[in-house]
């Protein structure tokens, strides 16, 4: 009679359920326990992460994104300017906005069919501008080649968004060809900006933005195949909008642009 009672009842979790479900696909399956439960936080549910975790598992909500190793883009040519000093020496944490940025380089592969129906692989590339105090993407370019210029549009972008810091700002990057000409020099030493480079060969000087790509790579990039470039610049635009101000990161319990408004206010 017991378990006769039981089977029988209501499930008394059904309405958290149901809001842990729209969590999930509203977030694209990106969301795991931690992060479902800041977002019912801020709804005013506190719940305990193992339950959150035991209606997961019982309502087979996994993340099915995942990562895949392929070649690294490298930028770096060898010594075809002005190499600059590491000022961060992986001293990536600032309470001040807009005082450390970072950037890097990344490359995507899509598929095309030429004139005659053969797939092409295609690459395009992206170049953000990341702020390290919130991980908030301030600017970005998209290109089809590694150009120049797309890294300039974004610097002189991130540098007129950034002008409202009171300290000394710091742009860092590795050492890649870009980034030691006099071209991206130049309007850094113009506005009194520390400029700051990785030491050769060495990623984890650079981790933060290393860290934002796998994220966005594992997110929305691999497992899903785009057939243009237009396709895959969309998807990628559509995803930084998401990061910047939608998707909770657990270290700051909130999106980056809610976090500094939060922290500015």
């Amino acid at each position: 009679m017991y378990w006769q009672q039981r089977f029988n009842r209501e499930n008394p979790d059904a309405a958290l359920e149901k809001i842990i479900t729209e969590l999930f696909e509203e977030n694209n399956g990106n969301y795991g326990y931690r992060r479902i439960q800041i977002a019912l936080n801020e709804r005013g549910l506190k719940v305990n992460q193992k339950k959150i975790r035991r209606l997961m598992r019982k309502l087979g909500l996994k993340g099915e994104k995942f990562t895949r190793k392929s070649r690294k883009y490298c930028s770096y040519k060898g010594t075809v300017g002005q190499v600059a000093k590491n000022r961060i020496h992986r001293r990536f944490y600032t309470s001040v906005p807009h005082q450390k940025i970072t950037t890097d380089t990344s490359e995507f592969k899509y598929f095309e069919r030429d004139n005659t129906g053969r797939v092409v692989i295609k690459k395009l590339y992206l170049n953000p501008f990341l702020d390290m105090f919130n991980g908030e993407v301030l600017s970005y370019r998209i290109s089809e080649t590694p150009t120049l210029k797309a890294i300039l549009d974004g610097q002189k972008e991130a540098i007129d968004y950034t002008a409202d810091c009171p300290y000394r700002r710091t742009f860092h990057s590795d050492q890649g060809w870009a980034y030691q000409l006099k071209q991206y020099r130049k309007p850094l030493s113009n506005k009194n900006i520390f400029q700051s480079m990785s030491r050769k060969g060495n990623c984890l000087d650079n981790s933060l933005i290393e860290n934002f790509f796998g994220l966005l790579k594992q997110e929305m990039y691999h497992g899903v195949e785009y057939t243009s470039f237009e396709h895959l610049k969309q998807a990628i635009e559509d995803w930084i909008d998401y990061y910047n101000h939608r998707r909770i990161k657990t270290r700051l319990g909130c999106s980056p642009v809610q976090y500094r408004e939060r922290m500015t206010a």
